[in-house]
């Protein structure tokens, strides 16, 4: 029942509708402060300010733009536990997990998980076409970017985590009284998010399937799992592997990485494989470790009403 912790809250429409714009203010006007502020100085200096994220990160240095990047979303992730706890009266137990305590374990399962799967895709592409990968390894710039990188990624993971699969699923659910619909909306929201990536420009829309897909495999998880322990794990391994291993000059991440992929990039069958084969195959596994049942009501069920929800606990 994890999204009937939202009636552990100063709970109505009004108010949640009050909160995404508080949230998205936070997120995207104060978190883009610092990289305002850079930008302003590099033109006081004489310097033509950078407009995208190849100029920022050739103007700045990459470790230096990736902790500009970072920190509109550590911003954005303070901005909704203060909306949840002083706004909402809401705990961010309630607001991560219908389990009494977060459990941990959930979030480092799924991290390890992902991560093992990940290196191993990354190791036998860069063994099957080394022509696509140039070893870039630096050591003192690779030390800072994973002491960013552990630091802040999985707090930038964290606030898309807790905005789309947990605020916004929460207040879309006991609005609609229905689970497939907060799924579809929070899915797609979330894709639509990544419109604007470097990604979206070389590979095209089609790149969109991936990131939707993504985002329903993460809504499924927390309604099946009823928490968003196993969302927050993925997601931040998803994002640290990649920022860790792979950079691209066509890539959001655009890091000091192991390796730096110099292929022409191309939308092909890649794509679909992790939507269509590799996130089945992680619900699978999932699902027969915390032991999964009745997936069509967790889907398309209804959301108990607050009266019912306050006699179960």
């Amino acid at each position: 029942m994890y999204i009937e912790q939202g009636y552990k809250s100063r709970y109505d429409s009004a108010k949640y509708i009050v909160g995404i714009i508080l949230i998205i203010f936070g997120w995207q006007v104060l978190g883009g402060i610092p990289l305002i502020i850079a930008i302003v100085a590099e033109t006081i200096q004489g310097n033509s300010a950078p407009l995208n994220i190849s100029q920022m990160v050739e103007t700045f240095g990459s470790n230096v733009f990736l902790v500009l990047m970072l920190l509109s979303f550590v911003i954005g992730l303070i901005s909704v536990f203060l909306v949840v706890k002083l706004y909402h009266k809401q705990s961010i137990t309630a607001l991560t997990t219908s389990r009494r305590k977060i459990d941990w374990k959930r979030i480092v399962f799924a991290f390890i998980i992902w991560a093992i799967i990940s290196v191993a895709m990354i190791i036998v592409d860069v063994y099957m076409s080394p022509e696509n990968y140039v070893l870039s390894f630096e050591w003192n710039k690779f030390l800072i970017l994973l002491i960013i990188g552990v630091i802040l990624i999985p707090l930038q993971t964290s606030f898309e985590e807790y905005f789309f699969r947990g605020y916004l699923m929460q207040g879309i659910g006991l609005m609609s009284k229905n689970r497939w619909l907060p799924l579809v909306i929070t899915s797609t929201i979330f894709g639509l998010m990544h419109l604007f990536n470097p990604e979206v420009d070389k590979l095209g829309y089609g790149i969109m399937v991936y990131y939707i897909g993504t985002g329903f495999f993460l809504g499924i998880l927390a309604l099946m799992d009823e928490g968003i322990e196993l969302s927050l794990g993925f997601h931040a391994s998803n994002n640290l592997i990649t920022a860790l291993l792979v950079t691209a000059d066509w890539t959001a991440f655009q890091t000091d990485s192991i390796y730096t992929d110099v292929s022409d990039p191309v939308l092909g069958w890649d794509v679909l494989v992790p939507v269509l084969i590799v996130y089945p195959i992680l619900l699978f596994i999932f699902s027969k470790k915390y032991g999964w049942t009745n997936w069509k009501e967790k889907f398309t069920g209804k959301v108990l009403s607050e009266e019912e929800f306050l006699k179960l606990e």
